[in-house]
């Protein structure tokens, strides 16, 4: 059995996934909202989120992710959380060298999507949290196993989508019923193959 690829990302209705967490994650192109999960927090989801964490055995990151977890998280072992970070593995996608100081981090080498899908060879329960750009290419290059989406009820119109235009075509299907506790809902996506089209007209009378 080989292992599981989790992209976890935190998105608006309309997709964005830039800067959840504060407004200087990533102000990249003038983005304004940084913050705008801040106000918007869910028990049920809470918990769901908790448990992802609790149940993984590798974390992949972005540079840019990776530079705000690692400045927060090994200060915060007290924390569950925290302290899951800890404990496992942590692989970072940078086309830069770096230098990386977290305890138990390792920078992918060669083509990240491919690194990161052989990381199934080594680990069970692999989760991408955040990083939207380094998601994009995962995305791009089909290489997660499931999809989970966190859809906030606010809309931005602006700032990095989790498929931007010009994505690759590709159907999804949903693997379990949405679940929330009233605000934010919980998609959890799998890989379903290339896109059909088909018409939604009634058949003809005798057909």
């Amino acid at each position: 059995m080989t292992g599981r690829i989790t992209i976890d990302l935190f998105t608006t209705l309309d997709g964005v996934a830039q800067a959840p967490g504060a407004p200087e994650e990533d102000p990249s192109g003038d983005f304004p909202y940084g913050g705008w999960q801040a106000p918007l927090p869910d028990e049920v989801i809470g918990r769901a989120v908790g448990a992802g964490i609790a149940g993984m055995d590798a974390l992949v990151l972005g540079r840019r992710t990776y530079d705000i977890f690692a400045g927060y998280w090994p200060k915060h072992v007290d924390n569950p959380i925290g302290r899951r970070f800890a404990e496992i593995p942590k692989y970072v996608a940078s086309r830069s060298p770096l230098e990386l100081t977290w305890e138990g981090a390792t920078q992918l080498e060669g083509d990240a999507a491919a690194a990161v899908a052989a990381l199934r060879e080594r680990h069970d329960d692999i989760h991408v949290i955040g990083s939207i750009d380094f998601v994009q290419s995962l995305l791009a290059a089909g290489a997660f196993d499931e999809l989970k989406l966190w859809v906030h009820p606010i809309v931005l119109g602006r700032g990095k989508r989790v498929f931007p235009d010009g994505a690759v075509p590709a159907r999804l299907r949903l693997i379990e019923p949405p679940i929330t506790g009233g605000t934010v809902v919980q998609l959890r996506y799998a890989p379903d193959g290339e896109v059909e089209t088909g018409s939604m007209e009634p058949p003809a009378d005798g057909e």
